[in-house]
């Protein structure tokens, strides 16, 4: 018999505090540093992110996420028998142990479910989305919580204000179970390791001591022209493997970057503007946890329905970038 994953559920979880464009100009200006909603918003298109308080951890987001999730599927936590969470930003230093088993202690899952995490920065979601659909078909799972959680926050270096503008705090999950109906229809990773300076925190532990930086570097330029060549070919892959062309896809969302990629993006993809989900003005970057926010937002708010198409796709540091078209 064959076996097809499909999502049947989807959570998010913001932090409270929001901190608007104006706020943060504000607070940078204290330190001497100059910048304005105007030049973040016409760089960017962000207006807004939010900031997670200093004893709030990606776990604890992630379990939020999880838990509306899991309700919009009509699971109980000990239904789940695979977790995998990415996260750049992981609860502990070295990763370990996994911000993935974290989760599943808080959700208080007892049934011995796998759990992992998964680094590949802001394709981190699509990934681990990859992986569960895999293990899906294959048989040896059935219901699958997939997770995105960061706190950026704790890795930007506030005396940058090419960096520390763009990024913000979150989570998003959603629930894909075992199906004989197709859901994921194609998914495609990619990776090339020798443009990992371009977007990366280059600090390393040596003898108890972190030589070189502990904050987010990246150089804009580059990783914005990468983006747009890779995302529109992980696109065209995807729809390639499920033998289906872009005129299909009702819904495009692309991880919440930048809107100038995203637009870039859908034009290459001859897509309608008013086809791609954005966030980003409201959520800023919030790396491996943009893509689950948005299609989370998306589908509460009613325009991703039941039964249409969806091409999820993103780009992140190592350098990784992947595609997942899903009829939903």
């Amino acid at each position: 018999m064959t076996f097809y994953s499909k999502i049947i559920g989807t959570g998010s979880y913001l932090p409270p505090r929001k901190v608007t464009n104006h706020e943060l100009a504000a607070q940078l200006a204290e330190k001497g540093i100059e910048t304005s909603d105007e030049w973040i918003v016409s760089r960017s298109g962000i207006s807004a992110r939010h900031y997670a308080e200093p004893n709030v951890t990606s776990s604890d987001m992630a379990v939020e996420a999880a838990k509306r999730a899991l309700d919009a599927a009509g699971l109980q936590a000990n239904d789940i028998d695979l977790i995998i969470l990415a996260t750049s930003t992981p609860d502990f230093f070295g990763g370990f142990p996994s911000t993935a088993c974290v989760v599943q202690n808080k959700l208080g899952i007892t049934n011995g479910a796998a759990a992992v995490d998964v680094q590949a920065v802001c394709s981190g979601f699509i990934y681990a989305m990859a992986m569960a659909d895999s293990m899906i078909k294959s048989g040896s799972h059935k219901k699958a919580l997939i997770i995105g959680a960061e706190v950026f926050s704790r890795i930007l270096n506030f005396e940058d204000r090419t960096t520390c503008v763009l990024f913000g705090d979150g989570a998003g999950a959603i629930i894909m179970e075992q199906s004989e109906e197709p859901g994921v229809l194609a998914t495609k990773l990619h990776a090339d390791g020798s443009h990992g300076h371009i977007l990366c925190v280059p600090g390393s532990v040596n003898a108890g001591v972190i030589a070189g930086s502990a904050f987010l570097y990246m150089d804009g330029q580059a990783v914005f022209k990468l983006a747009v060549n890779v995302l529109e070919k992980v696109a065209n892959e995807a729809l390639e493997i499920a033998g289906m062309d872009a005129s299909q896809i009702d819904w495009l969302i692309p991880h919440q970057a930048n809107i100038r990629i995203m637009q870039s993006t859908a034009k290459k993809l001859k897509l309608p503007l008013d086809k791609v989900v954005v966030t980003v003005d409201q959520h800023g970057n919030t790396s491996a946890a943009s893509i689950p926010l948005a299609l989370d937002a998306a589908v509460r708010d009613g325009r991703v329905k039941k039964g249409q198409i969806v091409m999820l796709e993103g780009v992140g540091g190592g350098f990784t970038w992947g595609a997942a078209l899903v009829k939903m």
